[in-house]
C-alpha cells in the first residue's frame, strides 16, 4: 500500500473511531428494577394469561390507542379513539367485565383523539384528549363514574398552544389531586417532529407547559429520529417508570418501538416485544395494575400494532395481561 493510500486509510479509520465515540454507549444493564420487571412480564405476549388482538367495542368500532383502568367496583374502563366515516377521530369510553367484550357508553365527539383517563381521588374522573382543529390538549372533569359514562362534564379546559404553533397533543395524566392535574404530552417541535412536554393545570384555569428534553434524549439515544409520542406512567417493583413510543424514521409507521423509561436515571430500555405472529411495530403503549377477570393481581398492557408492522390477524389494538 502506498504512503498516500496508507494515509487515507488511517484518516478514514480515525473518522470511524470518532463517529463511534459519538454514539450513545450501550449498556447490558436495565435502566431500573422497574423497567427490567416490565420486560420480564410483558415482552412475550405468548406468555400472557389473557390476550386479545384487534380489540373492538360492541358496535364494531376499533378501540385504537386504548387506555384501560379499573373502577372501584371492578368494572374495566377503556378510553380510545376510532377513525369514522366522517374522516375524523372520535374518542369514546367503554366498559367491560372480562376485558374481551366492550360496551361503548359515550362518544366524546368528532375531532377528539388519543384519550387518557385518571381517577381524581374524590370519586370522580379526569379525561384529557387531543382536540382538532388547531390540535391542542383538552381536559374534562367528571363528578363520578356515571357522569363520565354519560358525558356530563362538570369542568372543561382547552389548553392554549405555547410550545408549538402547529400541534400539541397525545396527553397522558400523571396525577390528578386536589385541583391540580399534571400531564405529559407532545408538541410538534419547529412544526416538524413530535417531542415531549410536561404540563400542569390548576383548577381548570391555570395552564403551564414546558419541554421534556431529558425524556427525548433517552429515546433519541436508541436511534429514534422520527416522532416521540404517546406515553403512560406506571409504578412497578416499587418504582416509577414511563412507557413511551419512539419512531425510528419519521412517516414510517412500521418503525415504532416501545421503550421503558426510568425517570431517576434518565435512561430507557427498548422493550423487545414478541407477539404470536411476529409483529414488528408497536405504538401508543399503556399499562396498569389490575385485578384480572380471574380475580388475581395482574399487569395489563395495551398497545397499538400499525398495519405496516403487523403479522396476519394482529393489526389494531392488542390488550393482554400477565398475572403477578
Amino acid at each position: 500500500m502506498s504512503a498516500a493510500r496508507l494515509s487515507a486509510f488511517a484518516a478514514a479509520a480515525l473518522a470511524a473511531v470518532l463517529l463511534f465515540a459519538q454514539l450513545p454507549a450501550a449498556s447490558a444493564a436495565a435502566a431500573s428494577t422497574a423497567t427490567a420487571r416490565f420486560a420480564e412480564l410483558a415482552a412475550n405476549v405468548g406468555e400472557a394469561d389473557g390476550y386479545h388482538y384487534a380489540t373492538a367495542d360492541d358496535t364494531g368500532r376499533t378501540m385504537d390507542a386504548a387506555q384501560i383502568a379499573q373502577a372501584p367496583d371492578g368494572t374495566y374502563l377503556a378510553v380510545y379513539h376510532t377513525m369514522l366515516a366522517d374522516g375524523r377521530f372520535h374518542s369514546a369510553v367503554a366498559t367491560s367485565d372480562d376485558l374481551a367484550h366492550w360496551q361503548r357508553r359515550h362518544d366524546f365527539g368528532a375531532g377528539s383523539s388519543q384519550p387518557t383517563l385518571a381517577a381524581d381521588g374524590r370519586g370522580g374522573y379526569v379525561l384529557a384528549y387531543e382536540k382538532d382543529p388547531a390540535n391542542h390538549i383538552a381536559v374534562r372533569g367528571y363528578e363520578d363514574l356515571d357522569a363520565l359514562l354519560t358525558g356530563r362534564a362538570a369542568h372543561a379546559f382547552d389548553a392554549p398552544r405555547t410550545l408549538s404553533r402547529c400541534s400539541e397533543g397525545t396527553p397522558a395524566i400523571t396525577t390528578a389531586h386536589g385541583g391540580t392535574i399534571r400531564l405529559t404530552g407532545h408538541y410538534r417541535a419547529d412544526c416538524d417532529t413530535d417531542r415531549q412536554l410536561t404540563a400542569t393545570l390548576r383548577d381548570f384555569t391555570d395552564w403551564h407547559a414546558a419541554p421534556a428534553h431529558r425524556l427525548d434524549r433517552a429515546i433519541e439515544a436508541h436511534g429514534a429520529t422520527g416522532n416521540i409520542g404517546d406515553r403512560a406512567p406506571l409504578e412497578l417493583a416499587g418504582q416509577p417508570m414511563v412507557l413511551i413510543e419512539g419512531q425510528r424514521w419519521r412517516d414510517d409507521f412500521g418503525s415504532w418501538s416501545t421503550y421503558a423509561y426510568d425517570p431517576a436515571s434518565g435512561r430507557a430500555d427498548r422493550v423487545p416485544l414478541r407477539t404470536h405472529g411476529g409483529s414488528t411495530s408497536f405504538a401508543n403503549p399503556s399499562a396498569t395494575l389490575i385485578t384480572d377477570p380471574g380475580g388475581r393481581p395482574a399487569l395489563l398492557v395495551s398497545l397499538f400494532i400499525p398495519a405496516e408492522g403487523a403479522a396476519t390477524g394482529e393489526a389494531g389494538q392488542l390488550v393482554y395481561w400477565r398475572e403477578l
